[in-house]
């Protein structure tokens, strides 16, 4: 019981950290869709993956997901909150379920590759349907942002997010892998 609970804490840590880059860092990438946002959220999401299976990233997705739909991307709402949830849902599963496989620095690599590559993929279609038929956009303007906007803008988050998993991963796990019991002990021997 006391891992789970220890466990759970850290997974929301994971989901607040991922609503806070969310909030925090945001800019366009793509001039002719400015509209379209970097944001780092989805790495907290990506390192939940890794150091606790694919399960526990998707959940981390979902609850941010379900947070920026009344939040940060308010303006979409559930529409949005769907789409991140498939998209992020995708190259967290994809990345999760190769590295749990592969679990080496080339696994890693591997991982997020494929799992940028099915996010990038997965934003076509849910684009072409979301966009047009609950955001009114007509389907001849999506099909026109696709290639110069849609693809080239979800390989670039997803790569940007992938480089600063890899960055950050090592020293976040380590903070994360601490048991309550052990910090304890390690306060006490400093003392």
């Amino acid at each position: 019981m006391n891992y789970d609970v220890n466990k759970l804490v850290k997974l929301a840590l994971l989901c607040a950290l991922s609503i806070l880059l969310m909030m925090v860092i945001r800019f366009p990438v793509i001039p002719s869709a400015p509209f379209l946002e970097y944001e780092p959220g989805d790495v907290p999401a990506l390192i939940g993956a890794f150091l606790y299976g694919p399960a526990a990233g998707l959940l981390i997705t979902a609850v941010v997901s379900l947070i920026q739909a009344f939040t940060v991307s308010a303006s979409s709402g559930w529409i949005g909150a769907v789409m991140h949830l498939i998209a992020t849902g995708t190259m967290v599963l994809v990345a999760g379920l190769i590295y749990k496989r592969f679990h080496t620095l080339k696994g890693a690599a591997v991982a997020l590759v494929a799992g940028t590559i099915g996010m990038t993929l997965m934003m076509i279609p849910l684009n072409l349907y979301f966009t047009t038929k609950f955001l009114g956009v007509p389907v001849e303007a999506v099909k026109a942002m696709i290639v110069p906007a849609i693809i080239p803008f979800n390989l670039i988050k997803a790569s940007a997010n992938s480089a600063l998993t890899v960055l950050v991963y090592k020293s976040v796990a380590k903070i994360l892998r601490i048991e309550p019991a052990a910090a304890a002990n390690e306060v006490h021997q400093h003392e």
